[in-house]
């Protein structure tokens, strides 16, 4: 039985387990879902090895994370959303990945607005950043629909991207 931790209008959102590596996998070995995030297919070993080393812990050593997203209507998981602290950054970053299937219907800018408002309001998180390809216009749309402001263009694994932040409100 799926624990949902929060949900939205038509969706509904849970942490990770170890039992989900064939969805990270599959998500994950789709070329149009890589395409602006420059990762390597996955295989079942790496979406595991993601899944315990980095998806799983962050859980337990923030609170928060990337969380599985699924469908109310017929309970079928669409991809992921969610938080990520990157320490490097000093930052709690906002991401998400669909399956391409779900794309252009509005999930990922629900999912979106939905885990901002949990990180700042649920979390009190005071700034949550995000990046996106330079090129990858559907997703630059989804964060200025958020309310999240542009801030500038970096690199980040060396790629091109857009830079937003946007800070919990008084």
């Amino acid at each position: 039985m799926n624990e949902y931790l929060f949900s939205s209008d038509r969706l509904l959102f849970r942490q990770f387990t170890i039992d989900d590596a064939a969805l990270i996998h599959e998500m994950n070995s789709h070329s149009l879902v890589l395409k602006y995030v420059h990762e390597l297919p996955s295989t079942p070993e790496s979406a595991l090895t993601r899944l315990q080393n980095s998806i799983l812990p962050h859980y337990q050593q923030y609170g928060y994370g990337r969380w599985a997203v699924y469908l109310k209507e017929s309970n079928s998981f669409i991809g992921w959303c969610g938080l990520k602290y990157r320490a490097e950054r000093k930052e709690t970053d906002l991401g998400y990945r669909f399956m391409p299937s779900y794309w252009g219907k509005g999930f990922a800018t629900e999912a979106a607005i939905t885990c901002l408002q949990y990180g700042l309001h649920k979390l009190q998180l005071n700034r949550i950043t995000a990046t996106a390809h330079i090129e990858n216009i559907a997703s630059l749309r989804i964060l200025e629909k958020c309310g999240m402001q542009y801030l500038h263009n970096d690199k980040v694994d060396n790629c091109p991207v857009k830079c937003f932040e946007i800070f919990r409100s008084a």
